[in-house]
């Protein structure tokens, strides 16, 4: 057989980013609860690669390649403090994905683990494929399933909205989906899926703006009634957080008129009988 062999080649590795590498420290059990399938994947050292796109052959070996990097830098920084990473304590590479071909699942051996949709390469590659359309629809995929695309992202973010909210995490996830929205609108050329998707988006979008301009508005009257009456008692504080733009508008325009607490609290009872 004819051929060039060389006995040895210097390898120039390109500068790689890594989108999300997690290090859990003192992990909340509530936290992880409320997170359900994501929170579990985040008990243990993870990096997470999210494709907008289907992923492809190429994106696959991209990511375990710059997993196989990390974890060499982790195993030398090591060696330098003179101690060894335990193979627990490796990354876990989680590629998530919105669909896959069964064809390109198979071709990197990837088998489907007891949770649907979530597919495990060969154990030594600590990686795994998540294809977010095959999940189950239930809360437990719910943080998830937002990364998906069409009916199924649009479905997830519904199902956000509608949480309470006193939801662990729905008010940090509300912000970032208003700045994910701002991000869509400056892009140019944008599909017809992400079009509708902005059309979603928006009344969320206003949402947080109406919400925050309560909060600042409940918040300047509450700092002016301290600085005039002393402190004031936690409920009453409550209430006043509570109340609607129309009357913490009208509590802007009266409260210089009040003399103390008392004439606050007079005025929230008032303002309960004229809304109920």
């Amino acid at each position: 057989m004819q051929g060039k062999a060389e006995d040895s080649r210097n390898l120039v590795a390109e500068v790689q980013e890594i989108d999300v590498v997690f290090t859990p420290e003192d992990p909340d059990p509530q936290a992880i609860a409320a997170l359900g399938l994501l929170g579990r994947m985040a008990t243990t050292p993870a990096i997470f690669e999210p494709f907008r796109n289907p992923v492809t052959a190429a994106d696959i070996r991209n990511c375990i390649g710059k997993l196989v990097i990390w974890q060499a830098e982790m195993e030398r920084q090591a060696k330098r403090e003179d101690n060894r990473v335990a193979d627990a304590d490796l990354c876990q590479l989680w590629i998530l994905t919105p669909t896959a071909s069964m064809t390109l699942l198979a071709e990197f051996g990837a088998t489907i683990e007891s949770e649907q949709g979530i597919y495990s390469l060969p154990g030594g590659f600590k990686s795994h494929i998540v294809v977010i359309h095959q999940l189950p629809v239930n809360r437990d995929t719910l943080w998830l399933r937002l990364l998906g695309r069409g009916n199924v992202q649009k479905r997830a973010i519904a199902e956000v909205s509608a949480l309470p909210d006193t939801a662990l995490f729905k008010d940090s996830v509300m912000e970032l989906l208003a700045d994910f929205l701002t991000r869509l609108e400056a892009q140019q050329n944008l599909e017809a899926e992400d079009r509708e998707l902005i059309m979603q988006l928006s009344p969320v979008y206003l949402e947080r703006i109406q919400e925050a301009t309560e909060q600042g508005m409940a918040r300047m009257g509450l700092q002016f009634m301290r600085r005039r009456f002393g402190a004031i008692s936690p409920d009453v504080e409550e209430r006043v957080r509570r109340l609607p733009a129309s009357r913490l508008e009208t509590l802007g325009e009266i409260m210089f008129d009040f003399e103390s607490e008392a004439d606050l609290v007079r005025w929230l009872d008032e303002s309960d009988r004229e809304i109920n």
